[in-house]
C-alpha cells in the first residue's frame, strides 16, 4: 500500500525537506502540502490522504485542534504531530487526543518515516520516541501538588478571581498569589490558561469541558 501523505507546516523549507525525504522511499507519496489549517482541511479532502503530518503550532490553529477537525471528516486518518522541541506536555496532549504519533522535527529521518508508516497502519494507536519514559514521568507527577495548591487550581478552573479564592479559602490574597506562583513553577507555565491545560494533560484535573 502506498501511503498518501499531506504535510501541513507554515514553513516552506520544512515541507520541502519532508518532500525530499519521502521521495527516497517507495511506499510514501507526498500528495499535498498546506501552510495553514484552513488550507489543510481543503487539501486533505481533495487528495484523499490517509496520513497527515501537522506542525504543532500553526498561525491560524493549534495543531491538535486541526487534527480533531480533520478526524471529524476522516475518522481513520493517520495524524503525526510534529514539534520544534521535545515537550512532554505536548506529547501527553497528542496521546489524550487520540493522534497516531508525535515526533520532533529534529528527530532522525528513520524516526519520522516510522511515525508516518505507523500512522498509516494503526491510526488510532499512539507512538512516540521515548513514550515509555514520558509516561513514567507522568505517573511520577502524582502528588506533584499540595492539597492546598490542588484546591487553588480547582477554584481557578471554576473561573474564580484571586480575591474570591482568598475569601473562599479564608486566607490573604498574598497567600493565594504564593500558591499560584508555586503552581506555575511546578507546572512550568506562565498563566492561568496554560496552567489549566497542563493540569488536565497531567491528570491533575478532570477535563475542562467536564468541569
Amino acid at each position: 500500500m502506498t501511503i498518501r501523505l499531506v504535510a501541513v507546516d507554515e514553513h516552506v523549507l520544512l515541507r520541502l525537506g519532508l518532500n525530499r525525504v519521502v521521495a527516497t522511499v517507495p511506499d510514501i507519496t507526498l500528495v499535498g502540502e498546506a501552510g495553514s489549517a484552513a488550507e489543510a482541511e481543503r487539501v486533505v479532502a481533495e487528495t484523499r490522504a490517509n496520513v497527515v503530518t501537522i506542525d504543532a503550532s500553526l498561525a491560524d490553529s493549534d495543531g491538535i485542534g486541526l487534527a480533531r477537525r480533520l478526524r471529524a471528516s476522516s475518522p481513520d486518518l493517520g495524524v503525526v504531530l510534529l514539534s520544534a522541541v521535545s515537550d512532554d506536555n505536548l506529547l501527553y496532549r497528542a496521546l489524550d487526543a487520540g493522534l497516531s504519533a508525535y515526533v520532533t522535527k529534529a528527530a532522525p529521518i528513520p524516526s519520522v518515516l516510522a511515525a508516518i508508516r505507523h500512522a498509516a497502519v494503526a491510526p488510532h494507536s499512539f507512538t512516540a520516541p521515548g513514550l515509555s519514559s514520558a509516561l513514567s514521568r507522568r505517573r511520577g507527577q502524582t502528588g506533584l501538588l499540595s492539597q492546598r495548591e490542588q484546591e487553588v487550581l480547582s477554584l481557578m478552573r471554576d473561573g474564580l478571581s484571586l480575591p474570591t479564592i482568598a475569601q473562599r479559602l479564608a486566607v490573604s490574597e498574598a497567600t493565594v498569589k504564593t500558591y499560584v506562583s508555586r503552581l506555575y513553577s511546578k507546572l512550568r507555565v506562565n498563566n492561568r490558561s496554560q496552567a489549566l491545560m497542563a493540569a488536565v494533560n497531567q491528570g491533575l484535573l478532570v477535563s475542562l469541558d467536564a468541569a
